[in-house]
């Protein structure tokens, strides 16, 4: 072949390139893998996965009604009749737990987000304006932090009537300055980004930059802090119920649990009754933390597969 003959194409592709196609491996398989080999995320998934199975199908799940009380079982011992037990009134704790999880759930997953969408707002307005709106947005932000949030919270629960709703709002109007700190921080750092600086070229709207260029592109830190706050609010949950202020009786949640069982005779005659439901606060919590490094671990492009 001389120099100025181009060379035949062969039925098979050079060796050299086929590491290139591997390159281009669609991004959402690489954070699988990366998600896999972190083995207590993937425990943590598989755990929220069975605790969020068994509390959609708690109806059929519950081997009694969670609200009949059978006087002469109370604090019967976990047996054939009560799996776990019963509790002062004689009901069935491991039909209150799976109900119970329904609400801890709920009052988890609804919380995080309305956080989320007032945290996501607030802080991509303040990171892509800038200037003296970014500086007010975020003393704003300062003044919310600045109030201790475990006396706010009995305060304003004081004050309002203790429901499912009451405590959702309260927990979504508070719980979303880290998360507009966050989102601050990744609009900051994307918005000279060629891609924005293109749409701005083209002449598209702010709002549109906004949520459809540069809000997918931080969504990574968004999801990861919305699933560590899940156990964050579960705990804030539980710890208001056992001070008598979250979640009223007869409807059963894993803090009215443990606050039914503050008795010392209870806590000592009785262990089965506050165990299983600070176990099952302390296993879904760990679950969510465990869940949120995994999925950390997989957004972060500087760790290596």
């Amino acid at each position: 072949m001389t120099l100025t003959e181009e060379p035949r194409l062969t039925g098979r592709p050079a060796l050299p390139e086929e590491p290139a196609a591997a390159a281009h491996e669609p991004i959402w398989k690489l954070m699988i893998r990366k998600y896999m080999k972190n083995r207590l995320a993937v425990i943590g998934a598989v755990l929220l996965v069975l605790i969020i199975g068994a509390a959609i199908f708690a109806p059929w799940l519950a081997p009694k009604d969670p609200a009949q009380q059978v006087l002469l079982d109370k604090l019967a011992p976990p047996g054939k009749d009560y799996p776990l037990g019963a509790d002062n009134l004689g009901r069935d704790t491991l039909s209150r737990l799976l109900y119970g999880a329904r609400i801890s759930l709920l009052v988890g997953f609804a919380s995080v987000a309305g956080s989320i969408f007032i945290g996501t707002v607030v802080g991509a307005v303040a990171g892509y304006y800038g200037g003296k709106l970014d500086a007010v947005l975020m003393r704003f932000v300062d003044a919310v932090i600045s109030f201790p949030s475990l006396f706010l919270l009995i305060t304003l629960v004081t004050i309002f009537e203790p429901s499912i709703m009451t405590l959702i709002g309260i927990f979504a109007i508070f719980g979303w300055t880290g998360t507009a700190r966050l989102v601050r921080g990744e609009f900051l750092s994307l918005r000279q980004s060629e891609f924005v600086l293109a749409a701005r070229t083209l002449g598209l709207r702010n709002t549109r930059i906004i949520f459809s260029h540069i809000l997918p592109n931080a969504l990574g830190p968004i999801i990861v802090s919305a699933t560590l706050g899940v156990g964050g609010v579960i705990l804030g949950e539980a710890a208001l119920s056992y001070l008598g202020l979250g979640i009223q009786p007869p409807t059963p949640s894993w803090g009215n649990m443990l606050q039914s069982a503050q008795n010392p005779q209870i806590m000592l005659g009785a262990w089965w009754y506050p165990l299983f439901p600070g176990l099952m606060i302390l296993i879904t919590v760990l679950a969510f933390n465990f869940v949120g490094d995994g999925l950390r671990d997989a957004f972060d492009p500087k760790i290596d597969d």
